[in-house]
């Protein structure tokens, strides 16, 4: 793919993060931006990574898709509740050969799209990455951030393997996969119990979780009800992924989990891509997923719960 135009919907963490990676080494990036416009435009972006941070003082940031107009490849890094305005959002980006790549968790998100905007322009990246937006137009990144990229329900064309090259040119340690839900599945084996737990054990970090003795057990008792849900869809997950992504863990630290940042400011939170629908696929392919189930019901009570006090 030649000059390609990308355009990101939802720039919050991930779509800052992947976005400003792939700006700063040439691509042409647009980002839909809504309350840090201002400060964007202003300041630009800020990825604080370390030694390997950098600051993007131009920044092509925009308050309408119809400004950004006709796009090559589309991110969507929207969070999965607020996936009803993207069909406002979309049609202005599209012409006929244009991608949409969802970063979003969980599942049900490529099938969204599919049904709105058409099965053959569809993608899904899977994020194995730490971020956190810390303010207007700042992004701190903490870790990881791989990016796993296939087609929806086909084999990896050579827009996949384009489009990951895109990606690694920016830095990113990106891949075509043959695979997507596969994929999906693996990253809901940490999703499923650091995300749920950090939530429903009153307010920790994955720190917190791990030195627990009994949520320690608990995290891996959900992985591998997840695994066993994921064998039983056809997707071939090895037992030893519970101990490499509890290993994969250990140096996160006090790192909060997205949601748990949601929940504590009172925004609603993925229940349903990252647990609800990863508990009904579950059970229609006969998985025992006791705890996934306790933990979906309790997080979507207490989801409704916080945000229902934090409306005015």
């Amino acid at each position: 793919m030649e000059n390609v135009k990308f355009a990101v919907i939802g720039s919050g963490a991930v779509g800052c993060y992947y976005g400003a990676r792939l700006a700063r080494h040439g691509a042409e990036v647009h980002f839909l931006m809504r309350g840090d416009l201002p400060a964007v435009k202003e300041r630009g972006l800020l990825i604080r990574s370390g030694e390997n941070g950098f600051h993007l003082e131009r920044v092509n940031a925009h308050a309408s898709t119809a400004e950004i107009g006709p796009s090559d490849v589309v991110l969507i890094a929207l969070k999965t509740t607020s996936n009803s305005a993207l069909e406002q959002l979309v049609p202005p980006l599209l012409k006929e050969e244009t991608c949409l790549l969802t970063l979003q968790n969980g599942l049900g998100n490529e099938e969204f799209l599919a049904e709105r905007f058409g099965a053959g322009r569809v993608l899904g990246g899977i994020c194995f990455v730490c971020l956190n937006r810390t303010g207007p137009g700042v992004i701190e990144h903490y870790g990881h951030g791989s990016l796993s990229i296939g087609e929806f329900g086909r084999a990896p064309l050579p827009r996949t393997r384009a489009i990951a090259e895109e990606f690694k040119r920016g830095g990113i340690a990106a891949r075509a996969v043959d695979d997507l839900m596969e994929e999906r599945w693996r990253k809901l084996v940490w999703n499923i119990p650091f995300n749920g737990l950090s939530i429903a054990a009153g307010g920790l970090d994955v720190g917190d979780i791990l030195a627990d003795e009994g949520l320690r057990a608990l995290a891996r008792e959900l992985m591998r009800e997840v695994i066993e849900a994921a064998n039983r869809l056809g997707y071939r997950i090895r037992p030893g992924f519970i101990d490499e992504q509890i290993e994969r863990t250990l140096p996160m630290g006090h790192y909060q989990p997205s949601s748990l940042i949601d929940f504590n400011l009172g925004r609603e939170i993925e229940v349903e891509s990252i647990w609800g629908e990863p508990y009904r696929r579950a059970v229609a392919a006969g998985a025992g997923v006791c705890r996934l189930e306790t933990l979906y019901f309790l997080l979507k009570s207490l989801a409704a719960k916080r945000l229902a006090g934090s409306q005015p």
